[in-house]
């Protein structure tokens, strides 16, 4: 087995953590009699010479023919693991660009290929469904890996790696030159669309697909059929997919693009596994958070769910119309009803139902959110996140996360009234930084409704720790918080930095001179590392800010948007100029028109606005936009819903202002 081993030169090959010195040794150890020891060697040797893909590394290939022998030899106990290795190497050898392809992969792959194709028919069914994923995977010719598979496919019994032979045949047979067999597997695939088992049929339909990309929508029936079948479970035993139901519908509505509802649909119906209901919502969340046209398909299924005997398919449902918000308002009675729901999810922050319900009529603006949010704010247990929850990624399909308690105020202004003395009463005897930040954040938000809560906060202006979340508020409130204007000047003359900019801005939204508030966040804005934040508040002093404008005028169009926006917007603010300032916010937005959504593009479509009638052509650019089916969002989860929502606020009011 280790003919050759020391022969290579390990230390001068390379992989993730650098010298491959240390490769012989855990490729020794994979063979060991502990089976512990040699799973753990295995996944060491995953690490250091796969990680996280993007290269194949020189030490690699000096691997491959030592990886291979381990995953032959029977005595081996990480023979399956070693061979998962391979998988990975041969999968990202076929994707990556060649410059990070090591130039002794490819021949070394060719010398080793029937060693593969061997293991195609060991004793062990484990391995050969492993090898089975090798060849769908690897980018060799389909001329040289479909007779193989074929002679498997006629001695292979077992419907598991029958499964996996199904789509390692769909994969090769796209792979030129597929050689004079390609015939019989197309012929051998379209056949089995008609076999008796679920799984092989529904197997058949992803290897076709690739080829054929309307065959899914035309056999929705079977592929519905196959996926809400118990021996659905059979792919969790697969190496290509290796996963349960849920995990099947996601990687099979992979399978319908656009913005058609009939898969999610069919899943959303009524199903005896909890699993399956749950696995429907999942699915419905992904799509909606991708097109705005299926909703008012899928809303009527989605409220079918509310009255679900399990916990977890209420709280998805709940949580999904949350995240549709006013386009929901008409379900607003029957998530009424749940407010009394404390059923609570199997979760680490162990969210109810009822909170579920909370967000979702808080989203709808309804008052019957009050009460319920008013006890949380009191310091109640909450299944709301305690800090911001993860953004996410607009590509991560959906997942049903609750906000922050202050996220979910920050949009009920128009309850500030009844929200507001428990806000007050909790300013005074919180100890709790982080909850008294995020309280005038929403105070901040308000704006003037908050007036109430002044007295409270200039209380705080004084303390050390907990005057910057005050002047937070204040700021946002205005000049009702004039009696602060005194502590905050003195605030903008200490220490410089962050906090010498919040007291100087904080000082002027309250009534302050416009003195005090440049000298501190001119130099901020025109000279600070991360300007962008200094930027913003610049130009809420407007001509007062004209002596930077010359320095203003060197950032507009600076390679960091953000940068260029808020300049672009401070110095218009401050000199009226919109020769050079409409053109850089126009390039900022300009893939919005496209589809594309960036954060920075939300700030920059309301300066636009702004701006008025000179800024026609952003909404030339921006005037299909409203008709745009397809969600405009960077985020994920709820955020995927409220940016969206956000941008075609936004784009318009600019259509409106520019017209």
């Amino acid at each position: 087995m280790w003919e050759g081993l020391e022969a290579v030169d390990w230390a001068g090959l390379e992989h993730n953590y650098g010298s491959a010195e240390d490769v012989p040794g855990l490729l020794r150890r994979c063979a060991g009699q502990s089976p512990e020891d040699a799973q753990e060697a295995a996944f060491e040797l995953l690490n250091l010479l796969f990680h996280q893909g993007g290269w194949i590394c020189s030490a690699a290939p000096a691997a491959l023919p030592f990886l291979l022998r381990l995953a032959a030899d029977p005595h081996v106990q990480s023979r399956r693991a070693v061979l998962e290795l391979v998988s990975r190497l041969a999968a990202e050898a076929g994707q990556v660009a060649e410059r990070f392809l090591d130039p002794g992969w490819s021949p070394t792959w060719e010398r080793a290929l029937p060693d593969v194709l061997s293991l195609l028919t060991d004793f062990d069914p484990e391995v050969r469904r492993t090898a089975a994923d090798v060849v769908g995977v690897c980018a060799s010719p389909g001329a040289l890996l479909l007779p193989a598979l074929l002679r498997c496919w006629r001695a292979e019994r077992d419907l598991v790696n029958r499964l996996d032979l199904v789509l390692a045949l769909g994969q090769a047979v796209r792979r030129e030159p597929v050689g004079g067999r390609s015939d019989e597997v197309s012929a051998l695939l379209r056949t089995l669309l008609d076999s008796p088992e679920p799984q092989l049929r529904l197997a058949a339909v992803h290897a076709l697909t690739a080829g054929d990309s309307g065959l899914a929508a035309s056999q929705l029936e079977l592929v519905l059929d196959a996926v809400r079948d118990p021996s659905v479970e059979l792919w969790q035993r697969t190496s290509s997919v290796e996963t349960g139901t849920r995990g099947v519908q996601h990687w099979t509505a992979g399978l319908f693009a656009g913005e058609s509802p009939a898969f999610a649909l069919g899943l959303l119906a009524d199903h005896p596994d909890e699993e399956q209901r749950v696995g429907g919502l999942a699915q419905a969340g992904g799509l909606l958070s991708q097109w705005r046209s299926p909703a008012d398909v899928l809303l009527p299924a989605i409220v079918a769910r509310l009255d679900d005997p399990a916990t977890e398919v209420r709280y998805r449902a709940a949580e999904l119309l949350s995240c549709l918000g006013p386009s929901a308002a008409t379900c607003a009675d029957m998530l009424a009803e749940l407010l009394g729901d404390t059923a609570t999810r199997n979760s680490r922050k162990g969210e109810t139902v009822a909170e579920a319900a909370l967000w979702a009529l808080a989203r709808m603006n309804d008052p019957r959110c009050v009460p319920g949010l008013a006890e949380r704010v009191a310091g109640n247990r909450s299944g709301f996140a305690s800090v911001s929850a993860s953004y996410g990624s607009a590509g991560s399909g959906h997942y049903p996360a609750l906000p922050a308690l202050h996220e979910v105020l920050i949009g009920l202004p128009d309850h500030a009234e009844l929200l507001l003395p428990g806000i007050c009463d909790r300013l005074g005897t919180t100890t709790d930084v982080g909850i008294l930040n995020q309280l005038c954040e929403v105070l901040a938000a308000w704006g003037p409704a908050a007036k109430v809560a002044v007295p409270q906060l200039l209380d705080l202006l004084g303390d050390d720790q907990r005057w910057a979340a005050a002047a937070t508020a204040l700021a946002g409130i205005g000049p009702a918080g004039n009696g602060g204007r005194e502590l905050l000047l003195a605030r903008s003359t200490v220490g410089g930095g962050a906090d010498a900019e919040l007291a100087a801005w904080a000082y002027w939204q309250v009534g302050g001179e416009p003195k005090p508030a440049l000298k501190v966040l001119g130099p901020a804005a025109t000279e600070g590392r991360f300007s962008h934040p200094a930027l913003r508040k610049l130009a809420g002093l407007g001509p007062h800010a004209a002596p930077f404008a010359g320095q203003l005028r060197t950032m507009v169009g600076a390679a960091d948007t953000w940068t260029s926006v808020e300049a672009a917007y401070a110095l218009w603010a401050a000199t009226g100029e919109t020769e050079n300032t409409v053109p850089a916010l126009l390039e900022a937005v300009h893939d919005l028109a496209e589809g594309t959504y960036l954060p920075v593009m939300l700030p920059a479509v309301r300066h636009l606005t702004r701006i008025g009638r000179v800024a026609q052509p952003a909404a030339h650019l921006l005037s299909d936009l409203p008709t745009c089916d397809r969600r405009l969002h960077y985020f994920g989860g709820w955020r995927a819903f409220t940016e969206d929502e956000a941008i075609r606020t936004a784009v318009d009011e600019l259509l409106t202002a520019a017209d």
